[in-house]
C-alpha cells in the first residue's frame, strides 16, 4: 500500500538516554529486583513498561523507597530537596542525569554568584525545568516559554544571563532569544553545546525528511517533548506528520496508500519501535544517511555498588 519508505539515519536514543538506560541495566544485574526510579527514567511507554516488567518500581518521591533499598534519578534531572533528603535516608542513589543537564545547572550557579539573574527557556513544568530552576532562588530565576513570557518580565532584573532546558533546538529558542536581547541591555548567552546536539540533528534530519516524503511519521510517547516537537517540525517544513506512541498497535490507514513515508523517532524511542512500524508499512526502505553521531557519556562508577544494610 505504502510506496516507499525513507527512514532518517539520526533518530532515536541519545548519548543521555542509553547512559541512563545502561545504569538502570546495571543496577538491576547487580543488585536484583526491586530498583527503585524517581519519575521515569526517560520519556518513553515502552523503555518504561520493559523495565517494570524486570523489577524495577517508578516513584514520584523518595518517600517511596523503603530503608535499604537503591533509587536511580532520572535523566532529566532533580529537585536539589531530592538530594537533600538523601542524605537523611538509608538508601543508595545512582544520578542518572544527563551530563548535558548538569553541565547547564553549574552554568546557571556560576553566573547567579557573579551577580546574574537567570531567563531559562523551557517548558513549564517539565521535570528538566523543575530541578534546573530548583538550583536557584525564586526571584533570580525566570522561566520563559515564548515571547510573550519575555514581556511579562520584571523591568529590574539587570544583567541577565540566558540558559535553556536542554531538550530544544536553536531553532526553538532563537526567537525568544532575540526578544531577551530587545529587552534586556547586558545579556549574556548561552554556549551553542548547551542545546542538545541529539535533539537539533533529529529536527534537522526531519526537514530533509520534509523535502523527500509525502508524510512523516514520529515515533515517541505523548508526554516526549522533543518528538512531539519533530512532529511540529515536519509540518513547519510543509509535510504532514503524526506521532505514533505504540507501533505494535498502530493502524496503517488510507491516507498513506501510495505515498512515500518518512520515519524517524524521538530521542528516548527504542530501535525495535522502528523495526515494528516499518513490518506495518511494509514497503521498501531507503536510508537518508545525514552526518554521523559519535557522543558517549561516561557511567558513573557501579563497582562497588549495593543496598545499604538495615540496622536493628
Amino acid at each position: 500500500m505504502v510506496k516507499k519508505i525513507i527512514l532518517a539515519s539520526l533518530r532515536g536514543f541519545c548519548a543521555g538516554v542509553i547512559r541512563a538506560i545502561d545504569i538502570v541495566n546495571i543496577a538491576l544485574e547487580k543488585l536484583g529486583e526491586p530498583i527503585y526510579v524517581r519519575h521515569e527514567i526517560v520519556h518513553n511507554e515502552h523503555v518504561k513498561k520493559d523495565f517494570e516488567s524486570r523489577g524495577v518500581i517508578f516513584v514520584d518521591e523518595l518517600s517511596e523507597v523503603p530503608d535499604g533499598n537503591c533509587v536511580i534519578l532520572s535523566a532529566h534531572g532533580s529537585e536539589v530537596r531530592v538530594y537533600e533528603e538523601v542524605k537523611k535516608r538509608n538508601i543508595a542513589i545512582i544520578d542518572a542525569t544527563c551530563p548535558l543537564v548538569i553541565k547547564v545547572h553549574l552554568e546557571m550557579i556560576n553566573a547567579w554568584k557573579k551577580g546574574y539573574k537567570i531567563i531559562y527557556i523551557g517548558h513549564k513544568d517539565h521535570q528538566e525545568v523543575i530541578g534546573a530552576m530548583s538550583n536557584l532562588p525564586n526571584d533570580s530565576c525566570f522561566l520563559a516559554g515564548s515571547v510573550k513570557d519575555v514581556e511579562n518580565l520584571p523591568n529590574n532584573i539587570g544583567k541577565v544571563f540566558i540558559a535553556t532546558q536542554t531538550t530544544l533546538s536553536v531553532d526553538d529558542t532563537k526567537e525568544i532569544i532575540e526578544s531577551i536581547k530587545n529587552r534586556f541591555q547586558d545579556v549574556l548567552l548561552p554556549g551553542a553545546q548547551d542545546i542538545c546536539y541529539a535533539t537539533q540533528n533529529r529536527q534537522d534530519a526531519v526537514k530533509e525528511l520534509a523535502k523527500v516524503a509525502d508524510y512523516i511519521l514520529i515515533i515517541g510517547s505523548k508526554n516526549s517533548s522533543n518528538s512531539n516537537r519533530l512532529v511540529e517540525v515536519a509540518k513547519l517544513a510543509g509535510t504532514d506528520s503524526e506521532l505514533v506512541p505504540d507501533p505494535y498497535t498502530y493502524e496503517v490507514s488510507e491516507k498513506l496508500k501510495g505515498k512515500v513515508i518518512g520515519v524517524s523517532s524521538g530521542a528516548s524511542a527504542p530501535e525495535d519501535l522502528i523495526e515494528e512500524l516499518l513490518k506495518k508499512l511494509n514497503a521498501p526502505v531507503e536510508v537518508l544517511k545525514l552526518k554521523e553521531e559519535n557522543v558517549s557519556f561516561k557511567l558513573p562508577d557501579m563497582e562497588n555498588l549495593k543496598r545499604p544494610s538495615l540496622m536493628g
